[in-house]
């Protein structure tokens, strides 16, 4: 087959996959649609997992993007437990583990993203659990329990959530980190405090500055872990969250352009005309920040493939340009944020309300223009903060500060 008659192929059966699909029927598209995931779990979602799945609050059913029927309605060629071991450009085929091979018109990757192993001796043992896939929530929900002793490695959004899902569920907590507070290099040391004040506060013990030596354990399963110091520390489970990285070994045996994920320009379009990348794997050209951007959160799975749809129809307005957005529930504080704040690449950092009622709104500046913002149990509030960013009109930062001064007329 040529042109028209190949199908789109869309190579990971995740929520941006998915969403890829629905978008395409949505456009118009009559064409062959084949969706093709390495799990046998239909698409489903992935915050629920260190979230209300993980506590108990949302059933199984909750996390699916679709109903089971939805694919054979739309005309979608779900096929699942299937791995993609090969991808020929020139050829425009992709290969697939058992040696079948589907030819395709375009390709999008949505292969998303893979946890960091602990470099250390004795990571291999029963009860070392990462979280990525369904399973792996359900393994770390059996593991909390009352009394539980519970490690968790990595003090970033997924080690506190699954830190917060443990204490709720009666466990004893120990959280190691090697930087000086949580989540420093993501928020800064003002606002990282927040949450360090806030892990306390509910009996989580947290320990920086640390580095993990090696998993103890005996017959195969973990039972501790020593610290650098010689120190050690209790387990009967440990969770490591220590990042992901992008799965982009397809894309840089097929020859496309890898830096930090695949990369694409602005219509999401990799380094191969044909090819199109989306989600966590995705370094995306931003057209607001001027600059490559790899967002590793459910609103780039969730937004990207509409984009990404649309680019695939030849679309010439396709342009991915929305402000990264992400949200986290942590005991009884919610929060999202919005924009793009690196490190070293802000000025100041300004407070809207007080940080210790943790009912307050974060924002970071780069002289007198908003780069990101954050709300702290502060809600309806996303789009005058977007605005801000967006806008990049310069503000007083006394008024900013102030909360009887609207955010529209800050």
């Amino acid at each position: 087959m040529v042109g028209s008659e190949r199908p789109i192929v869309i190579v990971g059966a995740s929520l941006g996959g998915a969403k890829a699909a629905e978008a395409l029927r949505g456009a118009g598209y009559r064409g062959g649609i084949v969706l093709i995931g390495e799990e046998h779990e239909r698409p489903y979602e992935r915050p629920p997992l260190s979230k209300g799945y993980l506590l108990g609050k949302e059933g199984r059913e909750k996390i699916y993007v679709h109903p089971p029927q939805w694919y054979a309605e739309h005309d979608v060629t779900l096929r699942l437990g299937t791995a993609v071991v090969a991808i020929d450009p020139a050829a425009r085929t992709v290969t697939l583990a058992d040696d079948g091979e589907i030819a395709y018109h375009k390709l999008l990757l949505t292969t998303g993203s893979v946890p960091r192993r602990l470099p250390v001796p004795g990571a291999d043992q029963d009860g070392v659990l990462y979280l990525r896939r369904v399973e792996d929530s359900d393994r770390i929900k059996a593991a909390l329990h009352p009394g539980a002793r519970i490690a968790v490695v990595g003090a970033g959004w997924i080690g506190l959530e699954v830190a917060a899902a443990a204490r709720t569920a009666g466990a004893e907590v120990t959280v190691l980190e090697a930087m000086e507070l949580p989540l420093l290099r993501v928020l800064g040391r003002e606002v990282a405090q927040v949450f360090a004040d806030l892990h306390r506060a509910h009996g989580v013990d947290l320990r920086f500055g640390v580095q993990v030596a090696e998993l103890t354990g005996a017959d195969g399963t973990v039972s501790g872990v020593r610290l650098g110091d010689g120190s050690a520390v209790a387990a009967d489970a440990v969770v490591v969250g220590i990042g992901i990285s992008p799965a982009t070994a397809l894309a840089q045996a097929a020859g496309l352009e890898v830096d930090n994920g695949i990369r694409t320009d602005r219509h999401l379009r990799t380094s191969d005309p044909h090819v199109y990348a989306a989600g966590d794997v995705a370094n995306a050209y931003h057209p607001l920040f001027e600059r490559h951007l790899r967002v590793e959160h459910w609103a780039n799975a969730l937004n990207q493939p509409q984009t990404a749809a649309r680019a695939l129809l030849g679309q010439p307005d396709a342009v991915y340009d929305r402000v990264p957005y992400f949200f986290s529930d942590q005991y009884d504080l919610g929060l999202e944020y919005l924009g793009y704040a690196e490190p070293g690449g802000y000025d100041r950092v300004v407070f809207r309300g007080d940080p210790a009622t943790r009912e307050f709104i974060a924002f970071w500046l780069s002289g007198d223009r908003v780069l990101a913002g954050m709300n702290v149990n502060v809600w309806d509030v996303t789009d005058p903060i977007r605005e801000l960013i967006v806008s990049r009109r310069p503000v007083d930062p006394d008024r900013l500060a102030d909360p009887k001064v609207p955010l529209a007329q800050v």
